[in-house]
């Protein structure tokens, strides 16, 4: 499977401008406008507005499966350092994570497709906003993505530094973790830095709720079952000489099984309260379940890594990766519609920048390879040649 060389310019030309225009989640306004010009363009037919700036454009050819493709739109509120020609016309926001490759890829895809013959059923590009913490995946869903174009299956694709390109990487099971946030409100009782035994030092409670919780992961949580933990946040006291009455904790917690992470919710309330009782505090757990872990079906992850096989560029591919405990909102779609998420390598000879890094560019030599992938996986879904 190959893509076309004017296809291939064309994506190039995209993913630029794309990343000369990054916008953030659920502004996604005039990403939104090329993606559904450029579908209209290859004959499909266009929905905008679902999930707010999510479009989708439905390629339709007769009886047989029917099948999702998802890439996703958002920027990152980054300040860009790559010096590239195309760089960021927005300061403060940048495409650090290489949607701007995704949807250029899909892109690319649509119109390979569009223009084939020999295909039998309905394919669903999806281009969904807001995947960077904002829950653009669920809003889609939740606006009735699968009851207004359902599918047998759904396929997602990101673009992964660290891995050479042509590596093609999935799994069965969960390929990224969910994304849980706590803030933790440790209240006390305020007194001058001189004389700490007429109040409750928050700020000591504090430090140690935070060394407290990470028993969680080394001591209440079985070493089998990954879970990462991080406090991000201490907030706390605004004066050299005065303990505060409150301090604030805020971070984030990742798991790769659900009843582990709710387990973790649990001993995050419990070790709160503990640890500020012991010092005659009181502890308010806001815990809040964000993204799901993004977990693949394994007929899914089989029919991605077949059509991987047919790309010449994508002579890796391994069907067992390590897990990312990293997250993603495709999860919510996965929790909706069997399917499988996978990495597509973009490091050259020297590896890159990671992800969310000002450095950070997506690798153009990625669009043919990706493109054809999805091409791949909508001519083996669709029984072409």
């Amino acid at each position: 499977m190959r893509i076309e060389a004017e296809t291939v310019e064309r994506m190039v030309a995209w993913r630029r401008d794309l990343h000369a225009h990054p916008e953030l989640a659920f502004q996604e306004v005039r990403t939104a406008d090329l993606v559904a010009r450029e579908l209209a363009a290859c004959g499909l037919s266009v929905k905008t507005g679902l999930g707010r700036t999510g479009v989708v454009g439905t390629l339709s050819r007769g009886d047989g499966p029917t099948v999702g493709l998802r890439a996703d739109m958002d920027a990152l509120p980054i300040q860009e350092a790559t010096g590239a020609s195309y760089a960021s016309r927005t300061p403060g926001v940048m495409h650090a994570c290489g949607h701007d490759g995704h949807v250029a890829m899909l892109l690319g895809a649509a119109r390979h497709l569009a223009s084939r013959t020999d295909l039998s059923g309905t394919v669903h590009f999806i281009f969904q906003p807001a995947e960077e913490c904002e829950g653009g995946g669920r809003a889609m869903v939740e606006d009735g993505l699968f009851r207004l174009f359902p599918c047998d299956s759904v396929y997602g694709l990101h673009n992964w530094p660290g891995l050479p390109l042509g590596t093609f990487a999935t799994r069965v099971g969960a390929i990224m973790a969910s994304l849980d946030t706590f803030e933790i409100t440790v209240a006390g009782f305020g007194t001058h830095a001189a004389m700490p035994e007429r109040g409750t030092d928050t700020l000591v409670v504090a430090s140690e709720l935070v060394l407290a919780l990470q028993t969680i992961v080394s001591r209440r949580i079985a070493p089998t079952d990954p879970v990462v933990l991080s406090v991000t946040q201490i907030h706390g006291g605004d004066a050299y000489n005065v303990i505060p009455e409150r301090a604030v904790i805020r971070g984030t917690v990742r798991c790769l099984d659900e009843a582990v992470r709710k387990r973790v919710a649990e001993l995050v309330e419990a070790i709160a309260g503990g640890t500020a009782g012991t010092h005659g505090a009181r502890a308010e757990v806001d815990y809040r379940f964000g993204y799901p872990a993004t977990v693949n079906t394994a007929d899914a992850v089989g029919t991605a890594l077949e059509a991987a096989g047919t790309v010449p560029e994508l002579s890796a591919r391994h069907g067992e990766v390590v897990p990312s405990m990293a997250s993603e909102d495709f999860a919510y779609m996965l929790e909706a519609c069997p399917g499988a998420y996978a990495w597509i390598g973009t490091d050259g000879a020297e590896r890159g920048p990671p992800l969310h890094n000002p450095a950070y560019d997506f690798n153009d030599a990625a669009l043919s390879i990706g493109a054809a992938y999805w091409a791949a996986l909508g001519t083996r879904l669709l029984g072409g040649r």
